[in-house]
């Protein structure tokens, strides 16, 4: 088997109640969650392993966030 190294952005969303909600925005539905940083990046890389295997199995292409740009837009709703 070749291994490949990836690289993904993560986003990080703080909780009201606590924790954070964890997207992997190039893998549509990996969502995850800790109760800590620490705790949500583990179940992130675990997610993502995860979704990694499946798309393996189904014979799918990775694309990962390698040559993506990652910016913000600022909205003033009136």
């Amino acid at each position: 088997m070749e291994f490949r190294n990836f690289n993904f952005t993560v986003v990080f969303r703080p909780e009201p109640e606590g924790g954070y909600t964890v997207f992997v925005p190039s893998l549509p539905g990996c969502i995850t969650y800790g109760a800590t940083l620490e705790e949500a990046k583990k179940m992130a890389e675990d997610a993502i392993q995860g979704y990694l295997e499946s798309l393996r199995k189904h014979g799918e292409d990775i694309r990962d966030d390698a040559d993506s740009l990652v910016g913000e837009i600022h909205l003033t709703n009136a």
